[in-house]
């Protein structure tokens, strides 16, 4: 391991929540403002996809 000393540093039980719950507060943050600032994500969750839900007209 490469960084492996850093647990002489910070305890593994201080150091690991630390980090998971970094990275879940980052992907909350990533899904909320793909929620807030797109139009195709909300519709995605939902389960509709682009191909359905998008007209094209001809002609």
């Amino acid at each position: 391991m490469n960084q492996g000393r850093i647990w002489t540093v910070v305890k593994p039980t201080v150091g690991l929540p630390l980090l998971l719950g970094s990275v879940t507060v980052i992907a909350i943050l990533v899904h909320f403002a793909l929620l807030s600032n797109t139009t195709w994500f909300p519709k995605y969750w939902n389960g509709k996809t682009a191909a359905i839900e998008s007209s094209v007209s001809i002609g």
